[in-house]
């Protein structure tokens, strides 16, 4: 398995380097559990009988989703059944890694731990929508949560809503996973519409240590314009490692493009010079040569 790869189904290349400390501390990190088609491994009792039950409820057209109301409309019009919620979870205690001071790097532990986390959760919701026959997972939601009672514990969930085509369709991603994407059920109605469909949500991290600047250039500094070299050095080296493990994850699964891309940047806890930069998107694919792009409607709304 290459470096992050979370689908394993085909080699990842190795980010470019940010700098020469990320010479150092190169690893290749341990695998979760892959998906397998069936499997339930990591659920809980108490998930096994929720699964049964909407095995139960499917069966006579009874649906859990936490679709609106226009996204559930929009996905039944564009040939989806919703069959129900679905979600993976995953609580992980995040390691330690020590840090120059005065010394931009990744910190390749906490980048390991914070994607292997995801992974795990990611993997678990993608198999409980294969329980339930899905061809895919719409609105998928990445959060993370903490306690009290774990200083250095996070929660990480994946929820969306299982979908199957109502004409039998296979509308899996290569691989025969259900296809996932974090799409409004809006988009993704404009999305198939238009001649594309989704394989996955795809993702690349990159936990970064943002050196400290010395007293003498603080000193030198004061009162003048000047950019900040290091610091802007540093955060455009972590946006593009997570940029980088985005794109190898979306050519993974053969797709044709992104759409939807997010960067999102957050501390979790670990100090001010330590940030996580998350790339995240749906890839997707053509499925046919001729696009057809609706015109856009002019709405006008008559609340108040």
């Amino acid at each position: 398995m290459g470096f992050l790869d979370r689908r394993g189904d085909a080699p990842q290349r190795e980010p470019a380097q940010a700098g020469p400390a990320q010479q150092e501390n190169v690893f290749t990190p341990e695998s979760a559990a892959p998906y397998k088609a069936g499997s339930l491994e990591g659920l809980p009792a108490s998930g096994r009988e929720r699964l049964e039950r909407m095995k139960e409820d499917i069966a006579r057209g009874f649906f859990t989703s936490d679709l609106s109301v226009n996204e559930f409309l929009l996905v039944k019009e564009a040939g989806f059944e919703p069959l129900g919620l679905v979600l993976g979870s995953s609580i992980y205690h995040i390691g330690f890694q020590q840090a120059s001071w005065n010394q931009n790097m990744e910190m390749r532990v906490l980048t390991q731990a914070m994607y292997h986390a995801r992974e795990l959760a990611m993997t678990r919701m993608e198999e409980e929508a294969d329980q339930l026959g899905a061809d895919g997972i719409v609105g998928v939601r990445l959060t993370i949560g903490r306690y009290d009672w774990g200083a250095d514990l996070a929660e990480f969930i994946a929820v969306g809503t299982a979908v199957k085509h109502a004409g039998g369709e296979l509308h899996r991603a290569p691989g025969g996973r259900p296809f996932t994407s974090d799409l409004s059920g809006q988009d993704f109605s404009t999305l198939l519409r238009a001649g594309y469909r989704p394989v996955g949500l795809v993702m690349g991290n990159c936990v970064y240590h943002v050196a400290r600047q010395g007293m003498m250039q603080s000193m030198r500094n004061i009162g003048r314009n000047i950019e900040m070299t290091n610091f802007t050095q540093a955060l455009y080296d972590a946006r593009e490692l997570a940029m980088s493990r985005m794109q190898s994850e979306a050519e993974a699964v053969q797709a044709g493009g992104l759409v939807g891309v997010r960067l999102n940047q957050a501390s979790h806890g670990w100090g001010s010079h330590v940030i996580e930069f998350m790339a995240i998107a749906t890839a997707v694919i053509p499925t046919k040569a001729d696009h057809t792009i609706e015109r856009p409607s002019l709405v006008l709304p008559l609340s108040g």
